[in-house]
């Protein structure tokens, strides 16, 4: 795609490769032509919400733009599930502030939503704000993913210690050193042999039940 003309140097957006949606409001080449003002390549414009998880399959957009007068339930829903599936940040120009509304763009993964009409000169600000609210929202997520997985990583072995002191008449802390030395002598991980001895237990289990 040919580049911009004289992109603005200094422009927060400049490089952004963006995706339009069309969802109604039908300004999408004046944001195309600011886009491009600041040195943004436009890598598609689509009109249907249902084509959002292709085209960013396809396109690999760094930045997704929904320009609305107010956005649909398809196109939420799509927004939700790319958020899913495939996190970038998602701005949103509409022209309904009902705070419902905004609720539920921001619940399906929209990182800025904006109200009351569209002003090019801002456009660079608000795709900056964007990113960085998105870059932070990922890193929460990714924190709280990390927690979760430590939580259940814990659980497991306390329930493989659980395991282990029923079956072999071990305490707590006997228990707990068999699994560190059995996860010496096989240098693995702690967890997968906890893992294995759930996993160990729920085959006893099975093979007794049939």
């Amino acid at each position: 795609m040919q580049k911009p003309l004289n992109p603005t140097p200094t422009s927060p957006a400049q490089g952004l490769r963006v995706l339009l949606i069309d969802d109604g409001a039908h300004r999408v080449q004046l944001i195309q032509q600011e886009l491009a003002r600041q040195g943004c390549e436009v890598v598609g414009v689509i009109e249907q919400g249902a084509l959002i998880h292709d085209c960013v399959l396809r396109l690999k957009p760094d930045v997704v733009i929904v320009d609305s007068e107010s956005p649909t339930r398809d196109t939420l829903e799509n927004l939700a599930t790319l958020s899913l599936q495939m996190p970038r940040p998602v701005v949103v120009f509409s022209e309904d502030g009902d705070q419902a509304t905004m609720r539920r763009a921001l619940q399906a993964g929209v990182s800025a939503y904006v109200v009351a009409g569209l002003q090019p000169e801002r456009l660079a600000s608000v795709l900056q704000v964007a990113c960085l609210r998105f870059e932070q929202d990922l890193a929460l997520r990714q924190e709280l993913t990390q927690a979760q997985a430590r939580l259940s990583g814990r659980k497991s072995i306390e329930r493989a210690k659980g395991i282990l002191m029923a079956e072999l008449g071990l305490d707590e802390d006997a228990a707990y050193k068999r699994m560190r030395r059995l996860a010496m002598d096989r240098g693995a991980p702690l967890l997968d042999v906890a893992e294995r001895i759930i996993d160990a237990q729920a085959l006893l289990r099975c093979t007794k039940l049939g």
